[in-house]
């Protein structure tokens, strides 16, 4: 029988992306599941959908980690009339657990957020919209990243890494190619609304996953370069990067990232 169980595997993913980091309108922790039921075997995910609730079940899993929260919102009624609810049913059924951290992970000290810089090899990082508790500040910790590269590098030169660096099959751009940049900011997922943000401290580029047309046409005008990767890739990275800590730290568990998850929107060639 296993010895682990969802709230000792909880208890971890909560030293990794502590929940109060959360923001006030997201829904994180334990979603669905008995905290006391036993663990081995355990996945995770960007989104769940209806091909990672069937790997779900396929492959016996006992907790599955997902990014995004299901439910995100509260629920008046479980049924199989929506998508959701039969995601849902079916897990329930098959005794899957489900927990998110979402935007506690998008900001903790080893987030999505800081592993863009880390991977990208941007120094002095700090919080875009630094965190404030009611009697104090906590330390680098925030919405967002930004910091400096050691030496400047054109726009398309960035893009261009960042796909690399999580093997996007493709990356977009706001901005001119040559249009230098030195300090850089990253706003996982759809991050357009930290643009302010970044031109207030300083940022000639911001890294993301999506932005509104609008929000494009007004990095225009502020001259703040965006690299666009999707919302996808500028998130599932960390998800296999997640699977792989839980493994070192809780080696008699079988952990993998879902093999079945992919980007939605395909590129369809000329």
């Amino acid at each position: 029988m296993p010895k682990i169980s969802v709230d000792q595997i909880c208890q971890r993913l909560a030293e990794i992306a502590p929940l109060r980091l959360a923001e006030s309108w997201d829904n994180v922790g334990l979603l669905v599941g008995d905290r006391n039921l036993g663990v081995s075997r355990v996945m995770t995910c960007l989104t769940i959908t209806p091909a990672v609730v069937q790997e779900a079940v396929d492959e016996d899993v006992d907790l599955l980690v997902a990014h995004h929260p299901l439910p995100f919102k509260p629920l008046s009624r479980l049924t199989s009339d929506t998508i959701a609810g039969s995601m849902l049913l079916r897990l329930v059924e098959a005794r899957v657990a489900v927990y998110s951290a979402h935007t506690a992970f998008d900001s903790a000290a080893s987030g999505i957020n800081q592993l863009w810089a880390d991977r990208l090899g941007v120094a002095e990082t700090q919080a875009l919209i630094p965190f404030e508790a009611a009697a104090e500040k906590i330390a680098d910790l925030g919405s967002g990243r930004f910091g400096n590269l050691g030496q400047a590098v054109a726009l398309d030169e960035l893009a261009l890494a960042a796909a690399k660096v999580v093997d996007a099959t493709h990356v977009r751009r706001v901005g001119a190619a040559d249009q230098p940049v030195r300090r850089v900011a990253f706003a996982c997922g759809s991050g357009g609304s930290f643009l302010a943000a970044a031109k207030r401290k300083g940022c000639d580029a911001l890294v993301t996953g999506e932005a509104t047309f609008h929000t494009c046409l007004e990095a225009e005008s502020l001259q703040v370069g965006l690299v666009l990767l999707g919302h996808y890739w500028s998130e599932r990275f960390a998800m296999e990067w997640l699977a792989q800590q839980l493994s070192e730290s809780l080696a008699e568990l079988t952990i993998w990232p879902s093999r079945l998850e992919s980007d939605p929107i395909q590129i369809v060639a000329g």
